[in-house]
């Protein structure tokens, strides 16, 4: 101001002025809402990437639990195998050994065939369990990839949100708008196991 009360703003003066008094906002309440959605966004992005990461432990547990199985199903045959050729061999005994001894030998075949029996039984309950893991084992992962795809699609909503601050064009905030509700359609379908 000079001495008789003639004042020259110049033009950083009037913005502050303004942006003191509410006026000439430039954006403000823009930035703000933008500002607003990649926060939600990225909380909810942390989420997503928490329960692809669970699903995709999951995944490997529920691989691991159908290898287990299997290989008792695998140790279960090779049982029964061996029942197999111990009746094989008391049928060839039989052919072999004197009559007071026939009898002996058909009670061994009776016997390994009872035992044949119970060990299939046991077998094939172990290769259904092994089965049924791999199947939970496959649905974790397929859940696993949504997860990650939902991530992906916020991670791209925010950098795209990023870009709109900086560039101010409308149509990268639609876009920033579009792919966050691509990825939290696809968060939903995660949850409901799709």
């Amino acid at each position: 101001m000079s001495a008789d009360g003639f004042h020259v703003h110049g033009p950083h003066d009037h913005e502050l002025e303004h942006a003191q008094k509410g006026h000439g906002d430039h954006g403000g309440s823009h930035t703000n809402s933008i500002a607003m959605f990649t926060a939600i966004i990225a909380t909810v992005g942390a989420l997503f990437s928490y329960m692809g990461g669970a699903t995709q432990a999951n995944a490997g547990l529920y691989k691991n639990n159908a290898a287990i199985k299997k290989t008792e199903a695998s140790n279960q045959w090779n049982y029964y195998q061996a029942k197999s050729s111990k009746q094989n061999l008391s049928e060839l005994a039989i052919e072999l050994a004197p009559g007071a001894k026939k009898d002996f030998y058909e009670q061994e075949i009776k016997r390994y065939k009872q035992e044949k029996s119970e060990i299939k039984v046991v077998a094939e309950k172990l290769e259904a369990e092994s089965k049924e893991w791999d199947h939970q084992s496959d649905e974790q992962l397929h859940q696993h990839h949504r997860w990650a795809q939902a991530t992906t699609a916020l991670q791209v909503a925010i950098a795209l949100a990023a870009i709109a601050l900086m560039t101010r064009r409308k149509w990268l905030e639609w876009g920033m708008y579009g792919m966050g509700a691509v990825g939290l359609g696809v968060g939903v379908m995660a949850l409901m196991h799709l």
